[in-house]
């Protein structure tokens, strides 16, 4: 990591700088810096607040995206309770041990890095779930449920939904996995997904609803569950004609093909994709009853 260290107390900042410097990092050290000369980027700075408190708040706002930790010789509004509200991110107060300082700088380090990567799968989940609408569809917040649906994504978004919605986690377990049962006897508190409850059979499937009565679980199947006791919802995605991984007929193939795609392409280049001419493209979507969007 780049490192700036701002402290008028020299020896204080040479320790530092040589501890930082012996784990790898790379370090500068200015001792009353002017915001002039402040031209590079850093991911940490160590700010004493024994500087004015005005330069101390430009500098914080001068290095807003970076990590700020004051190093601080009491507790005051002017060296503690103001640059934090200003962006510092923690205080460590002086004489302080080093290894609470390192702590704390990979502490918030590792907070940043896990902030962004929820960030970046928050921003991916939002662009698949995009084509799925919830308005007309939500998960009750009681406990075991089944979703029936044709689209393993549509059961996605919704468990998400209701995982925000009530501030829990969830623990994803397939039952084509051999060790599913080993997983869901854990003692997980917040929400156990559980998807491919079509692939059990009869027995297992018995024996499963007497395990999850008293679990927060919910279940998806891509097929009609008329034995299943608890809650069940059926969410399907209109545009999507197969179900459990069955071979598909042409025309099942044509139509999946035709209704996910012909916003994309237009009738030409759809109809070379299909291998087919544009007439038989219009007289599949008159046979199978396609309407074309516009």
């Amino acid at each position: 990591m780049n490192i700036l260290i701002i402290e008028s107390e020299i020896y204080l900042a040479q320790k530092v700088v040589s501890r930082l410097l012996d784990d790898g990092h790379s370090c500068d050290y200015v001792e009353s810096p002017n915001l002039d000369s402040l031209t590079k980027e850093y991911d940490i700075v160590l700010l004493s607040t024994s500087l004015p408190a005005l330069q101390c708040k430009n500098i914080i706002k001068r290095y807003k995206d970076s990590i700020i930790i004051l190093l601080v010789s009491y507790i005051s509004d002017e060296t503690v309770t103001n640059p934090i509200k200003d962006g510092a991110k923690d205080y460590i107060m002086k004489p302080f041990i080093m290894d609470e300082l390192v702590r704390k700088i990979y502490h918030y380090k590792e907070c940043r890095s896990l902030r962004q990567e929820l960030n970046t799968m928050r921003r991916y989940l939002d662009f698949m779930f995009k084509d799925i609408d919830l308005e007309e569809t939500t998960l009750p917040p009681s406990f075991p449920i089944l979703i029936e649906t044709n689209s393993q994504k549509c059961a996605d978004k919704l468990v998400f939904e209701l995982s925000k919605k009530l501030d829990m986690g969830v623990k994803f377990i397939s039952f084509s996995n051999d060790n599913w049962q080993k997983e869901l006897n854990s003692t997980f508190k917040g929400i156990i997904y559980l998807t491919d409850y079509h692939t059990l059979k009869k027995n297992a499937k018995e024996n499963l609803i007497k395990i999850i009565e008293d679990k927060n679980c919910i279940l998806t199947s891509l097929e009609k569950e008329e034995a299943f006791p608890y809650k069940k919802i059926e969410f399907n995605k209109s545009d999507l004609v197969v179900l459990n991984n069955n071979i598909m007929t042409i025309n099942d193939y044509v139509k999946l093909m035709v209704l996910s795609f012909q916003s994309k392409y237009p009738d030409t280049e759809l109809s070379k994709k299909l291998g087919i001419s544009r007439k038989s493209l219009w007289e599949k979507r008159k046979k199978l009853g396609i309407e074309k969007k516009k």
